[in-house]
């Protein structure tokens, strides 16, 4: 889990200064009423964070829980739209590091253990697959080169 957590680490690291850099009007804009704002994006990105939390912490202690949620709801009704951009940019950032510190304090074997999505998939799998989930939204925020995710 070491390097999944340095890799989380250095990529809310590097990317805080430029989500700071865009402007209200840009993270305010939705490319059409049925489409998320970048505000919006980034609080998704909150929400993976607080349900990928409680994937990594219960499945240490709970028999292969199942942890879903409906994601335009979580967005819709977290109002990220009409949220303070600054605290929305910081609580990304310190959802994050309590991630990293969640995965830095785990034992090693508990990386093994299982949580249901949709799927069966282990804590280990899950850190993974939150980095790519990650990358994609983020690279749709910053306007960089697309990052693929099923």
């Amino acid at each position: 889990m070491e390097s999944i957590t340095f890799e989380l680490n250095t990529i809310i690291d590097k990317h805080l200064s430029s989500l700071r850099s865009i402007s209200d009007d840009e993270y305010n804009s939705k490319p059409s009423p049925a489409k998320w704002s970048k505000k919006e994006i980034l609080g998704h990105l909150i929400d993976s964070a607080q349900n990928n939390i409680r994937r990594f912490i219960i499945a240490q202690y709970e028999y292969r829980p199942k942890i879903t949620y409906n994601q335009d709801k979580w967005v819709a009704l977290s109002n990220y739209q009409g949220y303070d951009l600054n605290n929305l940019i910081q609580l990304w950032y310190f959802m994050n590091k309590h991630i990293c510190e969640i995965l830095r304090s785990m034992p090693p074997a508990m990386a093994e253990r299982e949580s249901e999505t949709e799927e069966l998939h282990t804590i280990k799998w899950l850190a993974k697959d939150y980095i790519k989930h990650l990358l994609h939204h983020l690279h749709q925020v910053l306007n960089l080169e697309p990052v693929p995710y099923p």
